[in-house]
């Protein structure tokens, strides 16, 4: 099957973080959970995403994260696992790219792989993105 691009937008809700070592340094190290809503080409209600978080001012750093998804691609069903390592910029953008995790498809999405991305502006709540993906 060729490459196909699926395109939509993200809400996200549940924001949860917490310190991971001295909260008074720099780089501070957090750890946080969201659950994200996906509409679009990837239909998905609240999904699991746990993120590593290094803070080198408090508005700017990187990240790194896992994201599980269950619901459709496309009108396949089923669920699979994202990469995400992004980063936050003092003008208040969020960009991330993000990675189907190898063998993690399931059902009708068994064999998935894919990458994509999307640009976060603070104050939106609905987050555009692109995902490029291969089906077997």
């Amino acid at each position: 099957m060729p490459t196909r691009t699926a395109t939509g937008h993200f809400t996200y809700a549940d924001w949860e973080e917490r310190p991971a070592g001295p909260a008074d340094a720099l780089p501070r190290l957090a750890q946080a959970t969201v659950a994200n809503t996906f509409s679009g080409g990837i239909e998905a209600a609240g999904t699991v995403c746990a993120y590593t978080i290094a803070y080198l001012t408090a508005t700017t750093g990187s990240y790194s994260g896992t994201e599980l998804l269950a619901g459709s691609l496309d009108g396949h069903k089923g669920g699979f696992a994202l990469e995400e390592r992004g980063t936050f910029h003092e003008d208040g953008t969020t960009r991330c790219s993000f990675a189907v995790v190898p063998g993690s498809g399931t059902g009708e999405l068994t064999g998935l792989r894919g990458t994509g991305s999307f640009l976060a502006r603070h104050g939106e709540p609905s987050v555009p993105y692109t995902f490029e993906y291969d089906l077997d």
